[in-house]
C-alpha cells in the first residue's frame, strides 16, 4: 500500500465519519484529499520515503468564508482522530495540522505550489509557473469534493494553454540542442569529462522536460523525472536510453546516441504540427516552434526565457 492508498484508506475509517458527524452542514462544502510535493503523491513512495513527510494524514480544503469560521474547530477535529494507522503514525500533528497534512484554505494552498491564484490569469503567469509546481498542484488523489470546486481547479491547471506549452516547449528544445547536440561532444574534444557529465545531465533533464509537454503532462520534480518518464506513451522509450546513458560511464556511442535521440524528438514535433524545418539539429526546431505562438507577448519573448 502506497501512500495515497493509505491516507485515503485513513480517511475512509476515522476521517469521514468525523466530518459527517462533527460538521454535517458544512461536510457538503468540503474536499478531502492529498497533493503537493513528495513522492508519496506521485505514488512513487517506498520504505526510504518514510524516514520524513510519510504519515496517512490528509488536507482538508475550505473556500475563504468557511475556513475563517470553522479552521479552528475542525483543526481540533482533525487533530484528535487517531495518531497511528496500520502501523504509521502520525508526525509532527497539532491544533493546525502539519506541512503536508491538515485543514486548509484552498485558493491560499494552491496559491503557495504555484504562486499565484488559482488559474493563471494570462500566458506569461502560465509560463512562468515551473512543470514541477504544475505536477504537485494536480498529482495525488481527491477522496472527496462535496461541490467539485477543488477538482474543477486541478482539471482548469491541467488544461495549459496551447501557447504556453509551446513556449515552454521552444525553451527546453534549445537547452537540449545547446547541451546534448553542441558542448556535450566539445567537452570531451576539449578533455573535460566533468564539463561532458554536466552537459549531458542538462540535456537529460530537458530532453525529459520536453517529453512531458509533448505528451501534454507535467514533469515532476527533477530527481523524479526520469522514473516517470519512462512510462510516457510519447518519448518514453527514449528517456530509459537517457538514464542508461547517464548511469554508464562516458561511451563514445554516446553522441551518436544524442542524436538518435534528437531525431525521434524532431520526427514527434513534426507529427505535432510544431516544426517542418528539416535540420537534425535541435535549435531551429525550437525557432519553429516559436514562430507558431499566436500569442504577441509570448512570441516576441527569447527563445530561452
Amino acid at each position: 500500500m502506497n501512500g495515497i492508498e493509505l491516507s485515503e484508506a485513513y480517511y475512509r475509517a476515522y476521517g469521514e465519519e468525523m466530518l459527517k458527524t462533527a460538521f454535517p452542514g458544512l461536510y457538503p462544502r468540503i474536499a478531502a484529499g492529498v497533493c503537493g510535493p513528495g513522492s508519496e503523491n506521485l505514488g512513487f513512495d517506498d520504505e526510504t520515503s518514510r524516514d520524513h513527510d510519510f504519515d496517512p494524514g490528509f488536507f482538508l480544503w475550505l473556500n475563504a468564508g468557511d475556513h475563517k469560521e470553522f479552521e479552528f474547530r475542525l483543526s481540533r477535529a482533525y487533530d484528535k482522530l487517531p495518531r497511528e494507522f496500520m502501523g504509521v503514525k502520525l508526525q509532527g500533528m497539532s491544533a493546525y495540522g502539519n506541512a503536508r497534512h491538515g485543514v486548509r484554505e484552498t485558493a491560499a494552498f494552491f496559491r503557495e505550489i504555484t504562486g499565484v491564484s488559482g488559474v493563471p490569469a494570462t500566458l506569461t503567469e502560465w509560463v512562468r509557473v515551473p512543470q514541477h509546481r504544475l505536477a504537485e498542484a494536480v498529482n495525488g488523489r481527491i477522496f472527496y469534493d462535496g461541490k467539485g470546486d477543488v477538482t474543477a481547479l486541478r482539471e482548469a491547471l491541467r488544461d495549459m494553454p496551447e501557447d504556453a506549452r509551446k513556449k515552454k516547449l521552444a525553451r527546453h528544445v534549445i537547452f537540449a540542442a545547446q547541451a546534448g547536440q553542441y558542448n556535450y561532444s566539445r567537452a570531451l574534444a576539449h578533455g573535460q569529462p566533468g564539463a561532458a557529465a554536466l552537459s549531458l545531465s542538462r540535456f537529460a533533464e530537458n530532453y525529459a522536460q520536453a517529453a512531458f509537454l509533448l505528451n501534454r503532462r507535467y514533469a515532476p520534480f527533477y530527481k523524479w523525472l526520469l522514473r516517470a518518464g519512462k512510462d510516457l506513451p510519447i518519448l518514453g522509450e527514449e528517456i530509459r536510453t537517457l538514464e542508461t546513458m547517464l548511469c554508464d560511464p562516458p561511451d563514445k556511442e554516446n553522441p551518436a546516441r544524442i542524436e538518435a535521440l534528437a531525431s525521434a524528438m524532431i520526427t514527434e514535433l513534426t507529427k505535432q504540427g510544431l516544426t517542418d524545418h528539416p535540420a537534425a539539429f535541435l535549435e531551429p526546431h525550437a525557432y519553429e516552434i516559436m514562430a507558431r505562438i499566436e500569442d504577441p507577448e509570448l512570441k516576441s519573448m527569447h527563445v530561452m526565457e
